[in-house]
């Protein structure tokens, strides 16, 4: 499928910057930003938003790693799936854990926490959400504070994102294919695991 709004040429001194940056960073330029060069305020102040929400350092990279992970997979979207699965390759975080976010609740190699991080992104992705007191509170007594406001806004960002590019009909680009460990599929999912 092609996205929903072409694709444009990044020009400019910011475009060739982007360009430069994203191909040395991640091998190729992000469709979601050649999409979204349409409106280069949009582009700029979401990849301000992103690159902040990358830096909050009070909730461990893997968590939000796989939170963002659970979210575009409940969402459906292939984009963020595959590029979440390859930076957390490129991050050296566990790829075992990475490939099993999809179908988390059948797989047995996450710890106590993880599971109810990942419980918490899925809770958050709900329309309407369905977090609970009890799943709050779990999270409260384990993180702290300011971890589960950290978590919790990242989520938030994450289903900014994925909505995002779902509705614009953003697909993979096969980031994960350079990951040894293949995703697991999601047993009730209709295929938004990305092809390698």
């Amino acid at each position: 499928m092609a996205p929903r709004v072409p694709k444009t040429e990044l020009t400019g001194f910011t475009g060739s910057m982007i360009k430069r940056f994203s191909r040395k960073l991640i091998g190729d330029v992000p469709e979601p930003v050649e999409v979204m060069w349409h409106n280069r305020k949009v582009v700029k102040d979401t990849t301000r938003l992103g690159a902040k929400a990358n830096k909050w350092d009070a909730v461990d990279m893997t968590l939000k790693s796989f939170a963002h992970m659970a979210v575009a997979a409940q969402v459906g979207c292939s984009w963020c799936l595959d590029l979440g699965y390859f930076q957390a390759h490129d991050e050296n975080l566990d790829m075992t854990k990475a490939s099993q976010v999809t179908r988390w609740r059948e797989s047995d190699v996450f710890t106590p926490l993880e599971r109810d991080v990942l419980e918490y992104a899925e809770a958050m992705t709900n329309t309407p959400p369905t977090v609970t007191d009890e799943l709050s509170a779990s999270l409260l007594e384990q993180l702290g504070p300011a971890a589960l406001v950290e978590l919790t806004a990242f989520i938030a960002f994450s289903n900014f994102a994925t909505r995002s590019n779902t509705a614009l009909g953003i697909e993979s680009q096969g980031f994960s294919a350079a990951c040894e460990i293949p995703l697991a599929t999601d047993p009730k999912s209709s295929g938004v695991v990305p092809t390698p």
